[in-house]
């Protein structure tokens, strides 16, 4: 079911101490993430009595855990770990990506941060990573209208969308050469996409199965693909409205809601980014998916976004060499 409206809080802005100094930095993310006292990553203790480490031989926020003896700070086994940027350069590039509702690029943030394009790309890959939130049931449910559709964006490496005569073709060709986003979006509530190798009827019935429960009603276009799944009847009610004729609503049958979605990640991904491989998609739908599940009209600000990114950073440290590789 959708999410209840909450009172947004109004405080959020760059001027806020945690992004002036490193230390004033670390003091808030503390806050953040150990709301209740410090937290051992190493053994995942919680006692009170951990020891916090000072003096000329120690920096300033280094814990020694008392069960375990290992020594650690609020950034150990996060997505921070090891980095040589400021954490408050960090805190304000998770602040960024997270009020700007169609993303901003890798060489916008190394201008406003003073990075190298190198480490900001690096950076918002990171960033990235801690919005995509895990262990996430079905979605929907008794009451709930989930719409699902699929859209199309840029090449695939190595593949051209010119016909032989230099034209830009439409059709089977063109689709098939194209990156495959399927989006599912929940009225009123959040939205989940998925980068597929195929538009297929057995993976859209796949997708829409296992991410959609079963006392939803669902509603898709016309097209073929959803064949199956209009035939056999999973769901608590299932509609289609079919663009081709001309109809685009039918009583509280459509699909504009996930098409409203579709618009502001296509914005975002043609003019934001420009160009978005194909092994990285997925982190880039995924940070579209969350910056809209916790959007300003279900109640959330600036600054409660990024708190729920700097909560997720734990556990994903992502290295440079294996988001090349993934490339």
């Amino acid at each position: 079911m959708a999410a209840p409206r909450r009172k947004t809080a109004m405080n959020s802005s760059l001027n806020q101490p945690q992004f002036r100094n490193a230390a004033n930095a670390r003091q808030y993310l503390e806050k953040v993430r150990w709301p209740k006292g410090p937290v051992c990553p190493h053994c995942g203790s919680i006692s009170k009595d951990h020891y916090a480490l000072a003096g000329e031989a120690h920096r300033a926020g280094l814990w020694k855990c008392r069960d375990c003896r290992e020594q650690f700070s609020v950034t150990v086994s996060t997505v921070f770990e090891r980095s040589k940027i400021g954490l408050h350069v960090w805190l304000q590039a998770v602040y960024l990506l997270c009020a700007s509702k169609k993303g901003m690029s890798s060489h916008q943030l190394h201008r406003v941060l003073g990075v190298t394009y190198k480490t900001a790309w690096f950076m918002t890959h990171r960033i990235r990573e801690a919005m995509t939130l895990g262990n996430l049931g079905p979605i929907g449910g008794k009451g709930s209208i989930v719409e699902a559709d699929e859209t199309y964006f840029g090449t695939e490496e190595g593949k051209s969308r010119k016909g032989k005569h230099g034209k830009s073709k439409r059709g089977g060709d063109v689709l098939n050469a194209m990156n495959k986003i399927v989006t599912l979006v929940e009225r009123g509530g959040e939205a989940r996409s998925f980068h597929v190798a195929d538009v297929t009827g057995p993976n859209l019935k796949g997708v829409l199965y296992a991410q959609i429960h079963k006392e939803t009603h669902v509603m898709t276009d016309a097209s073929p693909r959803y064949n199956t799944v209009k035939r056999e009847q999973n769901f608590a009610g299932y509609d289609q409205v079919n663009h081709q004729q001309g109809e685009y609503v039918r009583g509280i049958a459509h699909t504009n809601t996930v098409e409203g979605y579709f618009s502001i990640l296509k914005r975002g991904l043609i003019g934001t980014y420009h160009h978005v491989a194909s092994a990285h998609l997925h982190r880039y739908t995924n940070e579209f998916d969350f910056r809209y599940n916790h959007r300003t009209a279900l109640g959330y600000s600036d600054n409660e976004r990024t708190n729920i990114v700097l909560k997720e950073i734990s556990g994903k440290r992502l290295t440079y060499r294996r988001i090349n590789e993934a490339a």
